[in-house]
């Protein structure tokens, strides 16, 4: 299998709009985040130098999407958010070859230095995620957001140039 990221297109909303509207994918996403149609088309039109929205594809079929933005111009730090994977598609580690793909992108082709990114407490399969494709656990912002009425903390997570391994084929 293939794993590929690419930047997402106004042919792609359908597809995104449906993915974060899933009853499995949209818990898991930021609460603050906009995921209708408008919401898509603005992200897709996003100038990728200061962030944008990706498709992942597994042998060329869109099956999952990601974010970036940047965080920090003089810094070099770039945040990354909003990984979804379609339904159909769990269970064959897509997310983390993707993950992997998009580090890849941002440190070595775009010269940020540090990637960060979130990650809601409650979220453990995520969490397993960030650590099996390279993010190293930094700390919790304790009862950080509402949801549900109630408090949740957010788990960060960080990948600086210096943790990046030599790059690798995703094909298997």
């Amino acid at each position: 299998m293939t794993v590929s990221i690419r930047r997402a297109g106004e042919s792609d909303v359908d597809f995104l709009v449906e993915l974060y509207a899933d009853e499995d994918v949209r818990p898991f996403l930021a609460a603050a985040g906009s995921y209708d149609r408008e919401g898509v088309v603005e992200k897709v039109s996003q100038d990728h130098d200061t962030g944008g929205l990706l498709v992942v594809e597994l042998d060329g079929e869109a099956a999952g999407a990601m974010g970036w933005g940047l965080r920090n111009r003089r810094s070099r730090i770039a945040h990354v958010s909003g990984l979804a994977v379609h339904p159909r598609f769990r269970g064959r580690r897509l997310a983390d070859d993707a993950a992997r793909l998009l580090q890849h992108h941002l440190i070595r082709e775009l010269g940020f230095h540090r990637i960060e990114l979130e990650i809601y407490g409650f979220n453990e399969r995520a969490q397993r995620h960030a650590e099996r494709s390279g993010f190293v656990r930094e700390g919790v912002k304790r009862k950080a957001y509402a949801q549900d009425g109630g408090w949740v903390d957010g788990v960060l997570y960080a990948l600086v140039a210096e943790d990046l391994s030599a790059p690798e084929e995703t094909s298997r």
